[in-house]
């Protein structure tokens, strides 16, 4: 069935970028799994009608197949790609297990930490995960437009957070100096990523207010603009979002 319509439809895809934790083939091999299982899990289908090869070989048996109508179906079923960024992690080989309790979580045989000699990737936010990594933005970026077939890309989350602390005044916890650096490397990263052929049409920051995040609840802030949990829910503009005013207008 042939389906119209006037409009752009797309897929919104959340991607860390990896890299090798030491200078070693396996370990070069392992950040290859990773973005597989992370990204071309949902890109490969997309681009070529089928799962990443190393998805194939790993997971075996455990992964559906394509019918020969399936692939052709998915193949380019996209007009955009959407792409949420936030950190990178060191990707590290893992040797096969014994076949035991094997899943997701173990098939890429990749160990992914933030650390590398107890030494972070990059400055750790509010949120254990997030390391602030703006190379990694670029990298991933190039890698969709080399591997992808250059898709039209909008960004449609990129941020980093706060600790809600309660204990700050109100003017302490508008004070965002992290937040405004992230962006402005960031946004650094992204140019150049254009100027190298990216095909980036859009970007939304994340977020425009703070807001109940995941597992975090609201024990992290993500906003440019702060929200009083304990008074009505009235919003006030941080560092950050006088500082995007003024990049907006330049």
């Amino acid at each position: 069935m042939q389906v119209e319509q006037k409009g752009n439809i797309g897929i919104t895809l959340v991607s860390h970028w990896f890299v090798p934790f030491s200078r070693s083939k396996s370990n070069d091999d392992a950040a290859r799994r990773a973005i597989d299982f992370m990204l071309g899990w949902f890109m490969d289908p997309f681009t070529r009608g089928e799962y990443p090869l190393s998805m194939r070989a790993l997971v075996g048996n455990r992964l559906p197949q394509f019918t020969k109508e399936q692939s052709e179906l998915v193949k380019g079923a996209f007009d955009f790609i959407g792409l949420n960024y936030y950190t990178t992690n060191y990707a590290d080989n893992l040797p096969q297990s014994n076949g035991l309790n094997v899943s997701y979580s173990t098939d890429a045989r990749a160990n992914l930490t933030g650390f590398r000699n107890g030494v972070p990737i990059g400055p750790q936010a509010a949120s254990s995960w997030l390391f602030i990594y703006p190379r990694g933005f670029r990298e991933l970026l190039l890698y969709v437009k080399e591997n992808y077939g250059n898709p039209t890309v909008y960004i449609t989350e990129n941020g980093v957070d706060e600790a809600n602390n309660k204990n700050l005044s109100l003017v302490e916890a508008l004070k965002d100096d992290t937040r405004i650096e992230f962006y402005h490397t960031h946004l650094l990263a992204l140019q150049s990523a254009i100027r190298d052929g990216a095909n980036v049409k859009g970007y939304f920051a994340w977020s425009l207010l703070d807001n109940f995040e995941w597992v975090n609840g609201y024990t992290v802030r993500f906003g440019i603009n702060f929200v009083d949990y304990n008074d009505g829910l009235k919003r006030y503009p941080k560092s950050s979002a006088h500082w995007f005013t003024d990049f907006l207008k330049k």
